[in-house]
């Protein structure tokens, strides 16, 4: 609240307004861990003439 009063009042950093706000709405939200992860892509390229 103090960041979004410092900028509402003074112009202050709107980047650590919208930071403070935004782990104030998420703040019982656990991330999950994915160990597989993304697939890694083997291939190469197509290209658009290759087809």
């Amino acid at each position: 609240m103090e960041a979004l009063i410092l900028v509402a009042e003074g112009g202050g950093p709107t980047l650590f307004a919208r930071m403070a706000i935004t782990r104030a709405l998420n703040r019982h939200y656990v991330p999950e861990f994915n160990p597989k992860g993304k697939e890694p892509h083997w291939g190469r390229r197509k290209l658009k003439r290759d087809k």
